[in-house]
């Protein structure tokens, strides 16, 4: 009996190789080779799934080029996500961790969808009765609207090619399989796959399907990295076990921009849209309590407050302890450096915890005033002023910068009834101070530090 043929590639990059290797010779990352049974009939199965055959090339001149058709989902946070709605013939992958609500999600945008187009909704982790009893407990319409429970890959290409749907959603690729492989459902060659075969069907026929994903525990979506580079927009379903906030941010939109954000709220009757999320991050923000500050960050071309808390005590070990949630760990432990080198404040002999309200996660410089301040204010244990904001890069000098797109930073400071806030004495631009909103212009951290606490 002749051995079955294997073949390696890397999970990160999706590089083949001959043989095992520690270490994938392409992008150099270590233990992300994996083996794989060579499948028979490959080009013969993504031949079958376009429903097209053999194509020849065309001349440029002759191929149309007209203005992507896009379509509402019902739901405005998703489609702002998107980058003004969803694409016709386009191919999402929606990625999330375990009872997020990517499956509510996706059902619920079925109940617009449904509206003005036949949606095939394929679930292999539902049978059809628990997916209409969730559909009921949440009110979606049922016209137009097909359920198929199926995790082989042939028949539901073979659905698709006899209802036609407008809209496909699959849920999810990991139980999908395709029975030309050997591999077993949710191996990375079985996502590779049975992704290629939907993208063929997105771009071979016209239909737009949803790809819902999961997550492995380093909080990458589960499959090849070559998964990402196939699809034509990548979402991550964010959010805390314990709050009720959902983030839903674009990692990758050929359509659009990548760097917007969805808010959501999960209640009892699904996922709800949060217009105004700066008021719900600062829902509850206590008053005169030290280690708090108020920034806005821009998330896209929507700007948005968050609230940064910072609590620093006495270490009763040698070794101080430090933490930072929602805030990155590297910048966070530069700043605490800056402030005791060039604040004057002695803090190495403390314990460190930085936490950002409402799932952010604040990756940009804007935020690293807010930081500073917080930090000077539990340290001193005095309450930073209750209508103060403060937005600003700080340099390991100790000086402040100067960030982009301040005036809509300030107006939205202002609209949420803030009447100070801390600036960098330098702009790049000027600054246009809406009514109301006093500008405190600093140079240095020791001014700011010097001037609120």
């Amino acid at each position: 009996m002749a051995k079955a043929r294997s073949s390696f590639y890397c999970t990160e990059c999706g590089n083949e190789t001959l043989k095992w290797q520690g270490k994938c010779p392409a992008c150099g990352a270590w233990n992300t080779i994996v083996e794989q049974p060579a499948m028979e009939g490959k080009k013969k199965a993504a031949a079958v799934s376009s429903g097209l055959g053999a194509r020849s090339p065309r001349p440029m001149a002759e191929v149309e080029a007209v203005d992507e058709l896009r379509f509402n989902t019902g739901m405005s946070e998703l489609d702002r996500v998107l980058g003004g709605g969803a694409v016709k013939g386009s191919l999402v992958l929606v990625g999330g961790a375990p009872g997020i609500g990517k499956s509510t999600l996706m059902l619920q945008i079925c109940d617009n969808l449904c509206r003005f187009s036949d949606v095939l909704y394929v679930s292999g982790e539902e049978s059809e009765r628990q997916i209409k009893l969730r559909a009921q407990r949440l009110g979606i319409r049922e016209e137009r609207l097909y359920l198929y429970s199926e995790t082989n890959l042939d028949d539901i290409v073979a659905a698709v090619q006899a209802k036609k749907p407008d809209i496909l959603i699959v849920d999810s690729i990991q139980t999908i399989y395709n029975g030309d492989s050997s591999s077993s459902p949710g191996s990375v060659a079985q996502v590779k796959e049975c992704t290629m075969a939907l993208m063929h069907l997105a771009k071979g026929i016209g239909v737009t399907v949803f790809v819902v994903g999961h997550i492995n525990k380093e909080g990458s979506l589960a499959g090849p990295k070559v998964l990402e580079h196939m699809v034509d927009c990548v979402l991550h379903f964010e959010g805390e076990e314990h709050n009720s906030y959902r983030i839903l941010r674009a990692a990758k939109n050929r359509f659009g921009a990548t760097n917007e954000i969805g808010v959501f709220e999960m209640g009892d009757q699904g996922l709800a849209e949060v217009p105004n999320p700066s008021e719900a991050m600062l829902s509850g923000r206590p008053e005169n309590m030290p280690g708090s500050c108020v920034t806005c960050v821009m998330e896209g071309v929507r700007p948005v407050l968050a609230e940064v808390q910072a609590l620093l005590s006495p270490s009763a070990y040698g070794n101080s302890r430090r933490t930072s949630n929602g805030f990155d760990y590297n910048r966070a432990m530069m700043m605490l450096a800056v402030l005791e080198k060039r604040g004057g404040l002695a803090l190495s002999g403390c314990d460190f915890y930085v936490n950002v309200i409402g799932g952010l996660t604040l990756d940009e410089p804007a935020a690293d005033l807010a930081l500073i301040v917080a930090l000077a204010s539990s340290f001193r244990d005095k309450p930073v002023p209750f209508d103060l904001a403060a937005i600003g890069e700080v340099g390991l000098t100790g000086e402040l910068r100067s960030i982009n797109a301040v005036n809509q930073r300030l107006s939205e400071i202002r609209r949420l009834g803030f009447t100070k806030c801390l600036v960098p004495a330098r702009s790049s631009g000027k600054i246009i101070a809406p009514a109301g909103l006093n500008l405190i212009r600093v140079g240095n951290i020791r001014e700011a530090v010097a001037m609120l606490v």
